[in-house]
């Protein structure tokens, strides 16, 4: 059975607001019938801090409205890239901006649950960097209580971070659930410097999330395949843990979006053949 292959949300239409990545306020609906044209199994939505409001992640009337863009065009949404996190960190020092992001949260695991969510990723990069033990500690004592809401929407808690392979693993064995996952990211693993041998050999059984993107190292993203990701040997480290989960496009963009994303989409098709076809 072939991996789903989707696409980061925005990924194939014009810029929001000359936002690289943001959700599309106003012309969100557009991606699905684009998204169906060309193939894709799925859209990874954007919640983000701004605009919050809009979403239609966070209204019954935007959830009806997502579920009949999914009916009208099959193209599913599996998973959530949580960026309003980004913003407002489980692991803050404001206790009111923690309780509000468990107040998100748990609207997000009531809502996804209605669409056919299955992952929900929580990034832990740039500003809300798990930098320290407390903040690891903290964000440990503010996400655990949601855990029981994931397991009863039936929805995973997929963290994306920039630490080591082995502080990352130290935090995911913390959780202790099977709600509690990865989401890796290709480009970013490979700006950091990361080595995916060690990286899928410490936490690979807990991916259940990719993004597929290309960075130089200690840099920002650029077309697939002119970038430091390794793809080849990611690729052979993503059969060996026989990975069943989807296949998330967020790789560089342009202003316009869907030109550039056609072209790499054949590069994805080419160079992932064996896992989407």
């Amino acid at each position: 059975m072939k991996n789903m292959l989707g696409v980061m949300q925005g990924r194939l239409l014009p810029k929001y607001k000359g936002r690289y990545q943001a959700h599309p306020v106003g012309y969100w609906q557009d991606e699905f019938p684009i998204a169906q044209s060309l193939g894709l199994d799925c859209i990874e939505f954007i919640l983000d801090f701004n605009d919050f409001a809009k979403n239609p992640l966070t209204s019954e009337g935007g959830i009806q409205e997502l579920k009949n863009c999914i009916k009208e065009t099959g193209v599913k949404v599996v998973s959530i890239c949580a960026d309003y996190f980004m913003e407002a960190p489980f692991h803050s020092k404001d206790l009111d901006t923690v309780k509000k992001s468990q107040k998100v949260l748990s609207l997000l695991l009531t809502n996804g649950n209605q669409i056919g969510v299955k992952d929900i990723v929580i990034p832990c990069v740039d500003q809300s960097s798990l930098k320290t033990q407390a903040d690891k500690r903290s964000f440990y004592e503010n996400l655990s209580p949601l855990l029981k809401e994931a397991e009863s929407a039936n929805i995973r808690l997929s963290l994306e971070t920039d630490l080591g392979p082995k502080e990352f693993l130290e935090i995911i064995r913390l959780f202790d659930s099977k709600y509690l996952t990865v989401n890796y990211d290709i480009g970013n693993s490979a700006a950091l410097g990361f080595d995916p041998v060690e990286e899928f050999s410490e936490y690979g059984s807990y991916i259940t999330d990719i993004h597929i993107k290309d960075r130089k190292l200690n840099s920002s993203s650029v077309e697939l395949g002119l970038g430091d990701a390794k793809f080849d040997l990611v690729l052979s480290m993503i059969q060996k843990i026989k990975y069943t989960g989807p296949f998330i496009m967020q790789a560089y963009r342009d202003d316009e979006g869907l030109e550039i994303f056609k072209k790499q989409l054949d590069w994805v098709r080419n160079k992932f053949i064996l896992l989407v076809g």
